[in-house]
This record gives C-alpha cells, structure tokens and sequence, in this order.
C-alpha cells in the first residue's frame, strides 16, 4: 500500500507539473535526462526507506561562516514599513539599495549590483525581463512571504556563486511544516494589514498550513497598493506631467505609485530522511511607476513552478531541482507622464487622431522572458573534518523584446529590441571544506561555466528607412551583418580560511577570482536612436544605452578578510571586513555620436546623452564595520546598542572616472530597548554628501543628511502591533543612489525633461501593522 501511494503522489505532482506550463500557452522543453535523474534519485530514495536511519530533514546550507542572515526578528518588524523585499536587506553591512520602483529596488553590495550579484529565490536563478530591468528576482516575492534572507559578501563560495561578480543573495520562502509525531493534523496560519501614511500605502498579508506527518499543504498571498509619495519639500519648479488637466505638487514624487499581488502554494511530502516539495508562484502587477526611468509598468504577471527533493543519504545530503518560469511584462507612460505625442494639431498633449505618421499613441513595449533550470548538489562527507560539495547546473533562458506600433516615427511596423534572445548556462562545481584542528577550516572550490548566448535580426519600426536620424536602416544593417552567436567559458576560484585565535576573537581571509558574461540586453540591443536608446536603461541615470556585441564577460579579483570580536555568548560583537576588488574587461559605457555612429570626440556634460557599453578595467575598495552590545538591564527593560558604518571607494582605471551609483560613506546607530511583550528602537542615519560621481554619464551630485526613525511593537500571545515613524524630522533629502528624476513630462524625447535633479527620498511617514496567528 505504501509502494501505492507513493507512486500516486508522484503522478499528482507529474500532473501539476504539465497542467501548470501547459497554462502558460507554451511549451518548454526542459532537458528530460536532467528529468529523469531527478525523478529517479527520488525514486531510489523513496525505495531505500528502512536501509537508513531516521532523521529530520534539513536544507542544505552553504558555508553559513561566510553568510550574513537578516534575522527573523528583523524581517518581522520590517514587514509593515515596507512592500520591498529588497530593502529587508537595509541593515547588512556591505548592502546598499539602488532605489528604483516601489518594490523592485535594486541592491548593491560593495559598489555592484542588478546582474553582477547572484540573485536566487527558491534556488531558482531568475532573470529580470525587462530593459529597464523592472522585475528583478527580489520583487516576486512579498516582505510577509520572506523566510530567509541571506547575503555572500567578499570572498562568495563556488557552490553559492557563478555568474557574478559581487557577491550572492538568497532568499527563501517560508520551508513546509508538519505535523508532530503522533498528532494528527497540524492547522495553523495568520493574517495581517498594514497601513503607511506617506503614499498612502495599504496592504495585507494571509498564510496557511494543513499538514500530517508526512504531507504539508501551504499558501501565501499578499497584497500591496501605494500613490505617489511626498518628498519631505518642494524639489522642482514645474507642475505639469504633460497631461491636460493634471499637474503635481512640487514636492510629490511623480511615477512612484504601485499595485501588486503576490501567491504562492506549496505542497510537500516527506518520508522520514527524504523531502519532495512542489511550490507554485504567481504574481500580477497591474502598475508600479517609475520616477526614475522614461516608462513605467503597466503589467507583470509571472508565473513559476518549482520542483525539488532533499534528502540525507549514508554519504551526505542530496538535492535536485528543476524550475520554469514565464515573464510577461509590459510598459508604456503612465499617469504622470505625456501619453499624446504629434505634430502642431496637439502641442500641450492633447489627444491627436488618426494614429500614424503625425500622431503617437504612447510607445507600447512588451517583453517575454521564459526561464527553464535544473541543479544537481551533494554533500559528502570525508571523514569527521572533511566535506566535499559537487553539484551541476544548467539554465535556458529565452526573451523577446518588441515594440508595437503607435504612431508618429513609432511607425508603421515592430520596433524588435530583442529579436529571440537566448541565453544558456551549464556549469559544473567542486568544493572541498577542511578542518584541521578546532581552531583552522579552509574552503577551496572552482567552478566552470559555460555560456553561449545568440539573438535573431534586428528590425526597426521602418526598416529601410534613417529619417529624422533615426538611423534605423543603418544601426539594423549593420548589426545584422555580424555573427550573433557568441559563447564564454568562465572559471571561478574561491579560496577561503577562516582561524579562531581565541574564545573571543576571530579572523576570516581569502581570495576569490569571478566571471560574468554579459547580459542579453548589454550585449545585443543595438540601435543609437535616441528614443529607442533611452527605453533601454536599467540603471535609472536618465540616459540612453545600446550594446556592444563584442563586450567580453568581467573578470574580479577580490582579496578580503573579516576579523571578529566578541563575546563568548555573543552579547556584545564587532566586526571589520576591509576588501579590494580589480575588475578586467569591467562593462563600462562611453558617450555616443549617433550620427557618426562613433565614440564622442568631446563628451557633453549638463545633459541626457546617448551611451554604448563598452569593456574598460575598475578598482573597488572599502571596509564595513558592525557591531553591537548590551548597555544596561533595568526595570525599563534590557538596553542595547548596534551600529553600522559602510564606505566604498570606485574607480575605472582606463579613464580616471568615478564609478556610478558608489553609495557614499554612511551609517546607523540604533538605541533598543524590550521590555515584556515590547520591543523598541530608535535609529539614526547618516550620510555623507556624494561628490565622486561618474562624469561619463553626467551623475547627479548628492549632499549629505541625517534621518531619525523610530520603531516599536507589542506582542501579546498570538496578536502583535507593530507601529513607527520614518523621517521623523521630515528632512528632505535626495537619494544617493536613486538616479535621475525623470516622473514626469515629455520622457519620450531624450532632453524634453529638465536635467539635473535626483531622486528625492521619502518625507516623513507615520506606519502601523497588525498581525494575528492562529
């Protein structure tokens, strides 16, 4: 009978599995001898039941030493003062945020970010789909769906690592539940809402778990919904968006309104030492606005489905994979910015008519990424002190990028951006964990990477046509005389000890050697238009970008070493971790002639310019330092103190240039204070101006400021309010890294928006969330 069942559940997921992607409207050919090796380890492992002792199941967790983990404590109290999952990472020493939409912010660590880092959620490597790159992996999840979140800063292990230069990030959803032994069902759940006052922020969040022993059923939703937010005073002179009627306050933040909705079901048996889990995700956002980029969001949906088994052998831990997801975004001018473009006939954006050569409907652009993986991983035990991980990789992504027509020089065919883009990774790994004694552990691994990369022929909206220099007949001629396909074969290295000097002190040290091919989108869009050039910009700058086929994959060398003080019971800690990264072949990018189609002789400052991707060499330095420790005990409860302090130095050592988005020297102090069922804080921030900025691309200087938080809650059995203030003061500021204000106007045309003004940050903002769990 149980032989029976078995196979009965792994029909029921077999099912799922084809009735999800059949869903999609497309077939996906996932590589069946990956497949079967899944399917059949899981069998074998289902068989070989009683020939192994009973124990519980638990994920395979990469070199912990070298990860820092927001704890859980943490992201529960961030939950109700943000809908961006990215920002729970606020606190991680080395981590910035590039502020993009309001969930799809995009993190940095150590000066890089977006496609140098690692992002993986669920162990899936997903891909942002998007020349704008509005939909990176960390926005599908929800803050309240967060179950770990972890960060591989420095010296990153091969078995976390790959494609990336920065560092890793992994964030997990919630892991299944079961029933104890001997009870017969476990039910439990919880639901919660938040409230923010600047923006008008409203959300909530629901999760429940049925579960026996051996089966867990679980689902997650969450809901989030925002207006523009309010800067904390006025940061510009115009009123107008380009729409009639519709003007904004000079201290509203245009184009920084969102919707979204997020799902996620997952099923799971486990079988004494074995796990099989099935997680479906769903996402739909229906608008998030960008103030810092010429379009918005006008549609994401994403669905994934993700299949995984986990379980302990007689010589380690297994674990395979394999994962699809479907991407179907969308983008065009939202609320506050011009929609109606034409000639005389509507000069202030009127609506025009008909469509066609004078009269412009918006610029409509969809975008359709399909990712396919599988992995493969083990741990092997060698003896007491020794581990061995091996595992294999491969990923097949496919995106189309293409651009309908809605009139004026958008005419009278497909814009293709991205004509059938393909992307493929297949990699190998080995990592050998050593402990010599009880005070030495060394990490050696290498890993290889194969990437092959092609793309279809170019094809602009008049394909045989470079009026009003345009150049589309040209740019597309040209680029589709090259060879598109192009393959990069990648080796990173990692060499890592760490050695406990004492009960009290550690010190951690290495040396990492990384590799990273460019993206599809840096490598093959190819026209030097200014209107088609300034729709492809994923960091947020205001300008213009098209690819270099040439580009070749950046190469890091990073020395680091993190040296740690504390407590015996960790009660009190410090940490420094100082780091030097050199970057060969460094994707950079150089002005642009479009007309001559040739690097600009002389760069033009003061304005949006067009730029091309291009390989120069970089130096990044800096250090972080955190720590924290108890200050008192009392009858107002027990007192403590932590604080942060971050700085980055970057440079392109080709041209003496700043590198952009550098986050500037920056830190935290928060006072805390429990006491019973309370938990308070109070925070400051500081930051120091921004005067070293990329002249490349005309960045926007920053001064600094200071910011005050304060933060509390109460948990009363199964009920918690949290409730607190941001930007107490209602300091108005800008944000270092949020680029070019660009929410509102005519965005179309490359300087028909005034120049010079950054990103302002959020003015003070008064949120409360409750939750209940039952």
């Amino acid at each position: 009978m149980r032989q029976i069942a078995t196979e009965a559940h792994r029909r029921n997921f077999l099912q799922l599995a084809a009735d999800f992607l059949n869903k999609t409207g497309r077939k996906v050919k996932i590589k069946l001898s990956v497949l079967a090796v899944s399917l059949a380890l899981g069998q074998m492992a289902w068989a070989a039941e009683d020939a192994l002792p009973q124990v519980e199941v638990t994920a395979i967790r990469d070199q912990a030493q070298s990860a820092a983990k927001v704890d859980a404590a943490v992201l529960r109290a961030l939950r109700p003062a943000t809908s961006d999952s990215a920002s729970l990472l606020r606190d991680v020493p080395g981590v910035s945020l590039n502020q993009a939409g309001g969930v799809s912010s995009l993190p940095a660590i150590h000066g890089m970010a977006d496609d140098r880092i690692r992002t993986k959620l669920d162990g899936m490597d997903l891909i942002s789909s998007c020349p704008n790159h509005m939909n990176p992996p960390l926005s599908y999840i929800a803050p309240a769906n967060v179950g770990v979140l972890e960060v591989y800063a420095g010296i990153t292990p091969v078995s976390v690592g790959g494609d990336s230069i920065g560092g890793t990030i992994v964030a997990e959803t919630r892991a299944p539940e079961f029933a104890a032994p001997g009870q017969d069902t476990l039910v439990k759940g919880e639901a919660g809402a938040f409230y923010r006052s600047n923006s008008n922020t409203r959300g909530g969040n629901v999760a429940a778990t049925f579960a026996t022993e051996r089966f867990s059923l679980n689902y997650s939703g969450a809901i989030s919904k925002a207006d523009n937010y309010s800067a904390g005073g006025n940061f510009k002179t115009d009123a107008a968006t380009g729409r009639p009627g519709h003007t904004l306050p000079l201290d509203e933040v245009g184009s920084s309104a969102y919707e979204t909705r997020n799902h996620t079901l997952g099923l799971a048996f486990k079988n004494n030492n074995h796990l099989f889990e099935a997680k479906l995700g769903y996402q739909d956002i229906p608008v998030q606005l960008y103030p810092n980029q010429r379009m918005d969001l006008l549609g994401n949906t994403e669905k994934r489905l993700n299949l995984r088994y986990l379980g302990q052998m007689d010589w380690g831990l297994l674990e395979t994979r394999v994962y699809h997801e479907r991407v179907d975004h969308g983008m065009n001018f939202g609320a506050d910015k011009r929609f109606w473009y034409g000639t005389l006939s509507n000069p202030d954006g009127r609506p025009c008519a008909p469509l066609g050569p004078t009269c412009a409907a918006g610029m409509q652009m969809n975008t359709e990424g399909r990712t396919t993986g599988a992995s493969i991983k083990s741990d092997i035990g060698l003896g007491e002190q020794d581990l061995l991980r091996v595992g294999g990789e491969i990923q097949r992504y496919r995106l189309d990028d293409y651009w309908p027509a809605t009139g004026g020089m958008m005419w009278p065919g497909t814009f293709y951006n991205i004509n059938n883009g393909e992307r493929d990774r297949t990699a190998l790994f080995g990592e050998w964990e050593a402990r010599g004694d009880e005070q030495w552990m060394t990490l050696l691994g290498a890993r290889f990477e194969h990437v092959r990369m092609d793309v279809g022929d170019a094809r602009g909206y008049n394909p045989v046509s470079n009026m009003n220099g345009s150049n589309q007949q040209r740019d597309g001629d040209a680029f589709n005389a090259l060879d598109h396909n192009k393959t990069d074969d990648n080796l990173d290295l990692t060499a890592l000890a760490r050695y406990i000097a004492s009960r009290n002190s550690d010190i951690s040290f290495g040396y990492a050697h990384k590799v990273r091919s460019p993206n599809v989108y840096e490598r093959y869009t190819w026209s030097t238009w200014t209107m088609a050039a300034v729709m492809n910009n994923f960091v947020g700058d205001g300008n213009g970008y098209f690819g270099n086929i040439d580009l070749k994959p950046e190469k890091a060398n990073t020395l680091s070493a993190t040296f740690d003080w504390h407590a015996i019971d960790q009660r009190w800690q410090f940490k420094a971790t100082p780091y030097y990264t050199r970057v060969t072949d460094y994707i950079d990018a150089v002005q642009w002639n479009s007309a001559a189609n040739v690097a600009a002789a002389t760069p033009a400052p003061g304005q949006f310019n067009v730029l091309r991707y291009t390989n120069q060499s970089a130096r990044l330095y800096g250090i972080d330092l955190s720590g924290n420790m108890p200050l008192a005990e009392n009858a107002w409860g027990d007192w403590g103190l932590q604080g942060a302090l971050n700085y980055t130095n970057g440079k392109n050592k080709d041209t003496g240039d700043d590198l952009y988005n550098i986050m500037p020297l920056n830190a935290k102090l928060a006072l805390s204070q429990k006491a019973g069922g309370w938990d308070n804080s109070a925070e400051l921030v500081l930051v120091r101006s921004k005067n070293k900025t990329s002249a490349v691309r005309n960045e926007i200087q920053t001064p600094g400021y200071g910011l005050f938080n304060l933060r509390g809650s109460y948990s009363y059995r199964q009920a918690r309010v949290d409730f607190g203030i941001e930007n107490l003061f209602d300091k108005f500021y800008h944000l270092p890294t949020g680029g070019a204000y660009t929410g509102q106007g005519g965005t179309m045309s490359i300087n028909g928006i005034p120049y010079g003004i950054a990103v302002p940050g959020i003015g003070r903002s008064l949120y409360a969330g409750v939750g209940y769990k039952f």
